[in-house]
């Protein structure tokens, strides 16, 4: 009993130091890549100094790293039992009758509470992160002025002219129909000075390509009588595709906030299908990163005993890249409502999982 937790634990380590290692390489690597990259974005912008853009790439940074993480379990788990094999300890390990299940537990059970403390406790700091990361991406390297923003008051959006006028659009609900119909609306109407200029109340308001179509309203002006009318057009460059993509993106969201804005965007009328996908890719992800330790061990233990390391890499990489791939495609059957969320969002670790365990009873045990 003492040297199966003496053996669990040293091999616990070496998996936690090795995925350690390969986490911060790729963490840098994607930092260094992200920073090129606003580098070569924000050329043009004045506001995008070096320093600024700087602190847009450590923003993204936390989000990336997320992204990275089953790869970094991946090849960590490879680099350790690559590691543990080349100096014959778990050739020892096997001829003292230890299965591989057996010392294949511990780096599973560190990366299951890898998967626990990401979600729960890294991924409110990321999306913090991205948010700030977000806001600045609009300020400095797109220059957009139109927003919006979602909360229990209602649906708030800001619209801008060339002149520097603005309008402030608030409403109760997003209406049913085939087009963004907006119930119980009130626009506030301000000049470049930002200066209140007026106010609408009015029952409802269709956005149709190039403008508002404000129905049943009334008019009100500074020192002014009300103004009824039946309907008005309020010119607009706003596009229901550009509203729905200006929501707040589900990954400036913690995995705490998530299933309370999950039912604000249901009770409103916006489809929740992103922010569910995230949510429950979120829930799935302690037990991808164990599903990645089974895939790394099937490379790395049966290929190594053979001397065939160059296939093991290969293999690692390639396994890599079909979940990859296959994430991409169930999450965007999951997005266009082919499939359900919940399923879209657990097929990738679902079949790893199943992929892996087969794998190693066939290899192991058969």
């Amino acid at each position: 009993m003492q040297l199966a937790k003496t053996l669990s634990a040293y091999i616990a380590r070496q998996f936690f130091g090795w995925f350690c290692g390969v986490f911060a390489a790729m963490a840098i690597i994607t930092f260094l890549l992200d920073y090129i990259e606003l580098i070569r974005r924000g050329g043009s912008r004045a506001a995008a100094t070096l320093g600024m853009l700087f602190e847009m790439a450590a923003l993204q940074s936390p989000q990336t790293a997320q992204e990275v993480l089953p790869f970094a379990v991946l090849f960590g788990t490879m680099l350790a039992f690559w590691r543990l094999t080349r100096s014959n300890e778990l050739v020892v390990a096997r001829a003292a009758g230890i299965s591989c299940w057996e010392f294949l537990t511990p780096a599973v059970l560190v990366a299951l509470l890898i998967g626990i403390f990401a979600v729960t406790v890294f991924n409110p700091i990321a999306s913090v992160a991205e948010a700030r990361y977000e806001q600045l991406n609009s300020s400095v390297l797109r220059e957009g002025s139109d927003q919006l923003l979602l909360s229990n008051a209602g649906l708030w959006l800001r619209q801008s002219d060339a002149a520097g006028n603005q309008v402030i659009i608030h409403a109760q609900k997003l209406a049913g129909g085939a087009g963004l119909d907006l119930d119980n609306v009130t626009l506030f109407f301000f000049n470049a000075q930002t200066e209140f200029v007026s106010r609408i109340d009015a029952q409802t308001a269709r956005l149709e390509p190039g403008d508002w179509l404000v129905k049943n309203g009334v008019r009100w002006r500074p020192n002014g009588p009300p103004s009824p009318f039946a309907q008005w057009r309020l010119p607009t460059q706003l596009t229901a595709r550009k509203i729905a993509e200006s929501f707040a993106s589900p990954e400036t969201m913690s995995f705490w906030e998530l299933p309370g804005f999950i039912a604000l965007l249901e009770r409103s009328g916006f489809p929740a299908q992103r922010h569910q996908l995230h949510f429950n890719v979120l829930l799935a992800r302690p037990f991808l990163l164990c599903a990645m330790v089974l895939i790394a061990a099937i490379f790395s233990l049966r290929m190594q005993r053979r001397g065939h390391v160059g296939l093991m890499i290969v293999g690692g990489v390639a396994s890599g890249f079909a979940l990859y791939v296959l994430s991409d495609i169930v999450f965007a059957l999951g997005l266009s409502a082919k499939v359900p969320v919940v399923l879209a969002a657990w097929t990738p670790t679902g079949t790893s999982l199943v992929f892996g365990a087969s794998m190693l009873l066939h290899l192991e045990d058969g």
